[in-house]
């Protein structure tokens, strides 16, 4: 590599006027992306911010058609190409990763002394102060790149705060119907949730099952325990509906101690009951408060979409209900599946 140049004042003269001068400093002030060649294409000096840009080493003292690409108007291949060209826009870049480009504009220095180079990034600037780092110091006072990254940064931040709150927004939002759909004590669907999901089954035509399930015995904790343990209870209860449910299944609390699921794609009554039984005997699992035992049980009815030839929710309900109080007739604790007709 060459030895690196010194960098003395830079000379600019316009016609009928005298030399002027103008130091390094002052130049990269002005120009903080400026290159200054000598006549013999090689690096004299440059701004403190293209020099930070300069990955693959100082620039001084390298030739210019070593480190940059021209582009447009025509890639020059001495000085002589380039003096041709002074005066008009240039497109170039690195020809090191990660190939900034640049646009740039070349005049000659008096007396043959060769030419200086002032380049900028043009509309890519947002890119390459985000590749570089760079921040407003590295700009020209007056450059008016820094208004625009203020405004990209301003809009930024803007847009940034504004996804925040759409976040926001929306996690209210979803939290808000998942508490609207949500029984608050047990945790389970509510009634208009299972009223929801009821007529969308009927509606798209599916086959599901439907069981009504009622506590046997509920009062009698709530008279003699109090609200409390009937509160604990309902939450054993649920715990043991979650537990013999599919993902898929709904179970919601329609209010009081009456409960009722929702079996997509399952008409096979001999599987409801299995699955009725199983609840029963979690149900029937003592429930200890305060050190006292509470003991329930609970009856079952149950109905399939199959047995209709159009399906309704009321008469559906009705029917589970209907099987429901047959179990509970027949001695509690037991399932029911109604008899069509």
């Amino acid at each position: 590599m060459t030895a690196p140049f010194p960098r003395p004042p830079v000379p600019f003269a316009a016609a009928g006027t005298a030399a002027l001068s103008v130091g390094h400093e002052a130049l990269s002030l002005l120009m903080p992306m400026h290159v200054v060649v000598s006549s013999t294409g090689h690096i004299r000096s440059c701004g403190p911010t293209l020099a930070r840009l300069a990955r693959d080493g100082a620039l001084p003292g390298r030739r210019l058609l070593e480190v940059f690409e021209f582009q447009r108007p025509a890639a020059p291949s001495a000085m002589d190409d380039l003096m041709a060209v002074a005066g008009r826009r240039l497109s170039l870049r690195f020809r090191a990763p990660p190939r900034t480009g640049f646009k740039g504009l070349a005049v000659p220095l008096p007396g043959g002394q060769g030419a200086l180079l002032n380049l900028s990034f043009g509309i890519g600037a947002v890119a390459a102060v985000a590749e570089h780092g760079l921040t407003a110091g590295d700009f020209a006072p007056t450059d008016l790149t820094v208004e625009m990254l203020y405004l990209v940064e301003a809009k930024s931040a803007a847009m940034e705060e504004s996804r925040r709150l759409n976040r926001k927004l929306e996690g209210a939002r979803s939290a808000a119907e998942e508490q609207a759909l949500t029984d608050a004590l047990t945790g389970l669907r509510n009634r208009r949730a299972l009223e929801d999901t009821l007529a969308r089954l009927i509606g798209m035509g599916h086959r599901f099952g439907l069981m009504h399930i009622d506590l046997d015995r509920f009062k009698a904790v709530n008279d003699t325990l109090g609200h409390a343990a009937g509160d604990l209870v309902l939450g054993a209860v649920a715990a043991a509906l979650a537990a013999e449910v599919r993902d898929e299944d709904v179970a919601a609390r329609m209010g009081g101690d009456e409960f009722v699921l929702l079996f997509p794609g399952v008409t096979d009554t001999a599987r409801l009951e299995a699955v009725a039984r199983r609840i029963i005997a979690r149900i029937e699992e003592p429930v200890p408060f305060a050190g006292t035992d509470c003991r329930i049980s609970a009856s079952a009815g149950i109905t399939v979409s199959t047995f209709y030839d159009r399906p309704e929710a009321e008469q559906m309900l009705h029917d589970a209900d209907l099987a429901l109080y047959a179990s509970k007739r027949a001695g509690r604790g037991r399932a029911t599946v109604h008899e069509p007709g």
